[in-house]
């Protein structure tokens, strides 16, 4: 039997969910651009959630940063980070390079992940 292959990091998305007015996440920002160069091919998003709080909605977020990584419609990570670069790539590095990545069973969060799939296709 052949063991399963990890899953393709143009599969993996790692949304950071922050807010313009909060420092942490404006300082954030600039880290969270570093690990992407890190990851070629895996898709990072920044969201406001003031800006898109219909795309978030019914969901609340209230610490920030607050990340969501999803390997194609399944949800694997949710909650709040310590805005620290290698937390971050340590985090989006064990998803990819895990052959099997458990999922996270919340159907909200499914369906988060396929509302921020449709509102920001990627090429």
């Amino acid at each position: 039997m052949t063991p399963a292959a990890p899953p393709s990091p143009a599969a993996v998305l790692v949304v950071c969910l922050c807010a313009e007015w909060c420092g942490v996440c404006r300082d954030y920002r600039q880290r969270f651009a570093q690990v992407q160069t890190q990851f070629p091919g895996v898709r990072f998003l920044w969201i406001d959630v003031e800006d898109e709080a219909d795309l978030l909605d019914p969901l609340d977020v209230e610490d920030f940063p607050t990340l969501l990584l999803a390997v194609g419609d399944k949800p694997h990570f949710f909650g709040p980070l310590t805005p620290q670069t290698d937390t971050l790539a340590r985090l989006v590095r064990s998803l990819i390079e895990d052959t099997s990545p458990p999922a996270l069973a919340d159907p909200s969060l499914t369906a988060l992940v396929a509302r921020i799939r449709a509102a920001h296709p990627f090429l």
